[in-house]
């Protein structure tokens, strides 16, 4: 078991609980891909539902909100018809100095392998709802970005995508994690590679970071990743460091950290939010039937010994 650094929660399924339940109960159902934020104590969570792949995939983005960071109502929904998106994937949700709301929503190209990414921007977060997209990451033709992580620090824009490479048709499930920076959020400037699957190791096919924490000059982040293709759609969850302002990191430990109980063991998209009382936590996991549901855990701060 990889020892986590201090300043990251240790998860337990068992504490956790189930925030969204999938549309159907059956594999290829999912409601996750969670994207959380916590503004004047009120928390906000932005996800993605889907359905099976011919019926539907990635139909729709959601923004929620709640008082205690379990029970939510829903606040703006965009579907991907808004994007001519053939699917949608993770959303990030941010709020900008100047108190502006974004949306950053990861859409599928039609008829392609390609993803980009387009932003919506509001003065509340209803407003998303109804905001026009523009595409901010666009997809290259020979790389296609998706899955956004967003920090503003120092008065700067950092951004980590997974990056899914175009060359092989038949291979373009393999990701790494690709670091750029912004002075508005709005132009990006790719900085490189932050992290990349490790030959001979649980995470050789793909990486992907899911939640960047800002710790003094330190970054912590948890990451998904997988070894082979089959692993597609069901990646496990590891940890990395790493800083600022090169924004890249290092993956520690040879196993995952975080694994669903029910095979094969899918646990990914971990976004956190520090809380009064320590974390909040959101995840993406596989359940006893194949679907997946979105869950929540509180992660207390364990007091310094006297």
């Amino acid at each position: 078991m990889t020892d986590l650094p201090e300043g990251l929660p240790l998860l337990d399924w068992d504490a956790g609980t189930v925030v969204v339940e999938p549309p159907e109960g059956r594999p290829g159902a999912w409601a996750g891909g969670p994207s959380a934020l916590v503004v004047d104590g009120v928390h906000y969570l932005a996800y993605r539902m889907r359905r099976p792949v011919g019926e539907g995939r990635g139909y729709a983005n959601v923004l929620a909100r709640s008082a205690d960071g379990v029970r939510f109502e829903t606040v703006a929904v965009v579907e991907k018809d808004a994007f001519g998106a053939e699917s949608l994937e993770r959303p990030a949700v941010v709020v900008t100095p100047e108190g502006r709301w974004r949306m950053y929503v990861s859409a599928a190209i039609p008829g392609t392998r390609g993803w980009r990414v387009d932003l919506l921007e509001a003065a509340t977060p209803e407003g998303l709802a109804t905001a026009a997209p523009r595409t901010v990451l666009p997809c290259t033709g020979q790389a296609a970005p998706k899955d956004p992580v967003i920090v503003h620090h120092d008065g700067r824009w950092h951004l980590w995508a997974s990056v899914h490479p175009l060359d092989d048709p038949s291979a373009t499930d393999r990701m790494t994690t690709e670091h750029a920076t912004s002075l508005d959020g709005v132009d990006w400037q790719w900085q490189g590679t932050a992290l990349a699957g490790r030959p001979g190791l649980w995470d050789a096919r793909g990486v992907r970071l899911s939640a960047v924490l800002v710790d003094g000059d330190r970054l912590l982040a948890y990451y998904d990743g997988r070894a082979t293709p089959g692993q597609n759609w069901e990646e496990q969850t590891g940890v990395a460091v790493g800083s600022l302002p090169a924004g890249t990191f290092t993956a520690l430990g040879e196993e995952p950290v975080l694994v669903s109980p029910h095979a094969p063991g899918g646990l990914r998209y971990v976004t956190v939010v520090p809380v009064a009382e320590g974390w909040r936590a959101y995840y993406e996991a596989t359940r006893a039937d194949g679907a997946h549901e979105l869950r929540t855990e509180l992660v207390r701060r364990v007091a310094a010994a006297a």
